[in-house]
């Protein structure tokens, strides 16, 4: 699996898991019907299924999710819920995309 590919596919992973979480914390503090639980639903089972799409051992992959969905969190931070990230997220997302990518290349390179 090529780097854009493998980023590509963290990267739609963790929209869907951040749309599942978002709606089920929107439901429950500003209410909801339960249309928006049966998207959480689908959304939160996509990213699991996603999950399932990379080559690598399932911990290997984890680990550098955890890196992408980190950068991609604070990107929801800054468009979605419209805060600005402080100097300390972005130094902080920085460090992990730096760890991330180090996870990301050296699992494209075991496999």
């Amino acid at each position: 699996m090529s780097l854009i590919t493998t980023l590509g596919l963290f990267l739609l992973t963790a929209v869907a898991e951040i749309v599942g979480c978002y709606l089920v914390l929107h439901w429950s503090k500003r209410g909801g019907g339960l249309w928006m639980l049966a998207a959480a639903a689908v959304a939160l089972g996509l990213f699991a299924w996603l999950l399932t799409r990379h080559p690598a051992e399932s911990g290997r992959v984890y680990a550098a999710y955890g890196g992408v969905y980190t950068c991609s969190a604070l990107a929801w931070l800054w468009i979605v819920d419209r805060s600005m990230p402080t100097v300390t997220d972005v130094a902080g997302v920085t460090l992990i995309a730096l760890g991330c990518g180090v996870l990301i290349v050296g699992s494209l390179r075991s496999t």
